[in-house]
């Protein structure tokens, strides 16, 4: 019998039973009933061992016995017992309902306290009356602060597993004024923050989280309930804060994580080897084993069926007629979606929304922020903790870890939406990453950064892929231009669908257009350095220069195709090496994005003329000058056989002309034409094999006059078409040159 079919059984009996104090009437002993463990068959062995559980419940509902001599080793048997089971299958919600109270209302020590909330991992749900009436113990004032903080941090971490959450909302204000208390002031801001709506912020209490600010200063986890507050009502809220979204809590703390993983397990199935559990600080080194995305992301279950999990099972018409919604459990087409989408019951775990198209149209349509946080809320926890041992355990599990972040990428592509939780994960990641590990998957997540300041992201982002970039091979390089394109093109969209739309979960960090406009800058120029470098590191790769031209064929169309008042030039350092390459697709590929820099700057130019000065963004100078020095060196290389006048063979090549000519290099001029360029040489050589094929010499310098425009006529035949549009749209000409 499988676990979870052990809990529903379970369950079902409690329920058939009555109350807990009626089903215990006279029970063995508890060393007879482990005595006898072992003497027969698994099924009774079974019973046995819930027995003992239940005599365990009975004895903490009760309250210690005082006249008892032997109080202190009962009560360390019935704690294992109660320890044992939590550990093996977890508690079912009755059973932490109990136990809660056992917990909080002082009847025993702060010790043992502390461990029933250490061992309370539910198998299922948690209720929300159970949390309400824990939480009412805090008014009684008999469990001691330490217990108060734990219990709080288990809220934390349970979180996903509360059904019936607007309960626990309805105690916001009780949480709220919990902030006085030092010691609980960190995990109260924690489990705001989980808790908090729009309707939930109000003045008074954003002046209190002012005044705790002043008074303890400037306190990450008060910094994240006042960005929080900032995001939902923005007027109330006029001081500046941190501009960068930070890791605002600490989950290393939370000691339930890995008992959670191996409940999960057991309940997918049982498994053949015996999981070791470790309760504690996540400091220790993770015990190892076996883990699969699948345990990881939770099945889609709704609140309200969950609350019937183990009953009998339920029609249709039973679910709706209980509140009106619509289970998950129950949706199974997209039509059904449509039909029920204004009903539809969010899942208890908002982690199962990962694989399940269903549940990410219906976040994509209804585009509630209380979901989002949710969902960044378990990414993090999932991210940051439970995968901890994936480092630590030298990738033992790659392949699992890896089958986990796909879910997550193929989550963002479909919502168009980079989540914060995984930028967060890559702070933490990258300064330890090799690079090498789930290479794909970390560049695709460096792909979905939502749109940022780049100044901040640059120290936490950027600088440690510049440091793995300039010590990998030259195939991580082209992978990371690939990325960081990918990445431009997402901001670049985000920032054209309309960029004074309030996003789902905005950024506070880019109050106006001038200041992303700046952003995407930064990150153009960043990428500009990286390629210049890299350009020289790789000796003028051809494969390397194809990546960077990709990134600019990007760039150079910014203005154009995104509506966006942007247009920046690539460096020296990639435009002339492309125009010196022996590749002539690489050479193509420059002149196709010369052409449309061309016509963007045009655009612009008529724009600005158009309003005469009025606009906010108008575009220097400098821009202009250094594409038409850009446009100058093309053309005088490529045409007119006067590469940048006197000059260029200075400035770029660092050749002074008269070392040419004493090296009886005569036509040293006209070394990089249409028809002497090293890239296109192979070509006018075929041109002139067509007049005469069996010739053994072919004179280059015939090709003039008529022969010179049917020879343009064959290059543009050969597929340059990038060369075509940027001779027809830079030169006039009557004749050859």
């Amino acid at each position: 019998m499988s676990a979870r079919k052990r809990v529903n059984s379970q369950a079902q009996r409690r329920t058939s039973r009555g109350s807990l104090s009626d089903q215990i009437k006279e029970k063995p002993s508890y060393s007879e009933s482990f005595l006898k463990r072992g003497q027969n068959s698994p099924e009774e062995d079974y019973e046995h061992a819930e027995d003992t559980f239940q005599i365990a419940l009975r004895y903490f509902e009760k309250g210690p016995i005082q006249t008892l001599q032997s109080k202190g080793k009962i009560m360390e048997k019935h704690l294992k017992t109660v320890e044992i089971v939590a550990w093996k299958n977890g508690l079912a919600p009755e059973e932490i309902d109990i136990l809660l109270n056992v917990a909080l209302s002082g009847k025993f020590g702060n010790a043992i306290n502390t461990r029933i909330l250490k061992c309370l991992i539910p198998a299922t749900l948690i209720s929300g009356d159970s949390v309400v009436k824990a939480v009412s113990w805090f008014c009684v004032g008999k469990c001691s602060g330490s217990t108060k903080v734990l219990f709080v941090r288990w809220l934390v971490a349970m979180f996903d597993f509360i059904n019936e959450k607007d309960k626990v909302n309805s105690l916001y204000g009780f949480f709220f004024a919990s902030l006085q208390d030092d010691a609980l002031c960190p995990y109260i801001c924690h489990l705001l923050y989980l808790l908090t709506k729009k309707e939930n912020v109000k003045p008074f209490r954003v002046r209190k989280l002012l005044d705790l600010q002043a008074k303890m200063g400037m306190q990450c986890h008060l910094q994240a309930l006042l960005s929080l507050y900032k995001f939902f009502v923005p007027t109330l809220i006029s001081v500046s804060l941190p501009m960068r979204k930070k890791i605002y809590f600490k989950n290393s703390e939370n000691l339930w994580q890995t008992a959670l993983i191996a409940v999960r397990q057991r309940n997918m199935g049982p498994s053949p080897i015996s999981l070791k559990l470790m309760l504690g600080s996540a400091n220790v080194r993770p015990v190892k084993r076996k883990w699969t995305s699948n345990s990881i992301i939770p099945v889609p279950n709704s609140s309200s069926y969950g609350r019937e999990y183990g009953k009998k099972q339920m029609s249709l018409s039973d679910c709706l007629s209980n509140n009106g919604s619509f289970p998950l459990e129950q949706l199974h087409s997209f039509h059904q979606l449509l039909e029920n989408i204004h009903c539809l019951e969010l899942p208890c775990q908002m982690g199962s929304v990962l694989n399940s198209s269903l549940l990410l149209h219906y976040i994509n349509c209804v585009r509630d922020e209380s979901v989002l946080l949710r969902l960044y809320h378990w990414l993090s926890q999932t991210l940051q903790e439970e995968c901890i041992w994936y480092k630590v355990n030298n990738y033992e599990y790659g392949k699992e870890f890896t089958n986990l972040l796909d879910s997550i990428i193929r989550a963002q592509c479909f919502l168009q939406e980079g989540f914060y939780s995984c930028e967060a994960f890559l702070y933490k990641s990258l300064p330890l990453w090799d690079g090498l590990c789930c290479r794909s998957q970390f560049l695709q997540l460096v792909s979905w950064i939502p749109f940022s300041n780049f100044s901040e992201l640059k120290p936490l982002l950027f600088d440690h892929l510049a440091h793995l970039f300039f010590t990998s091979t030259i195939f991580f390089k082209c992978s990371l231009l690939q990325s960081l394109k990918e990445l431009l093109q997402n901001w670049l969209l985000w920032l054209s669908m309309d960029i004074h739309m309030k996003p789902v979960l905005k950024s506070p960090l880019e109050t106006t257009l001038g200041g992303s406009m700046n952003s995407v800058s930064k990150l153009i120029h960043y990428v500009g350095w990286l390629s210049t470098n890299a350009v020289r590191l790789e000796s003028n790769s051809t494969f390397l220069l194809h990546f960077i031209l990709d990134f600019y064929e990007k760039v150079c169309d910014i203005y154009i195709n995104y509506n966006l008042p942007l247009v920046v030039l690539f460096p020296p350092g990639v435009f002339y090496p492309a125009l010196f390459s022996l590749d002539s697709s690489v050479l193509n590929q420059l002149c196709y994005i010369m052409h449309r820099y061309r016509k963007n700057l045009t655009a612009a130019k008529k724009n600005e003329l158009v309003r005469k000065g009025k606009s906010q963004f108008n575009f220097s100078n400098k821009t202009y000058q250094e594409f038409n020095h850009y446009l100058t060196a093309i053309v005088g290389c490529l045409w007119t056989s006067k590469p940048y006048q006197k000059g260029f063979y200075q400035e770029i090549i660092d050749i002074d002309p008269k070392i040419l000519e004493e090296a009886g290099i005569a036509e040293y001029k006209n070394s990089l034409n249409l028809i002497h360029h090293p890239a296109l040489l192979s070509y006018a050589v075929s041109f002139l094999l067509q007049e005469h094929p069996e010739a053994r010499t072919i004179n280059l310098s015939s090709v003039r006059g008529k022969k010179w425009n049917w020879y343009l006529d064959y290059l543009f035949s050969q597929g340059l078409q990038g060369l075509k549009l940027f001779i027809r749209s830079n030169i006039r000409h009557s004749s050859a040159p």
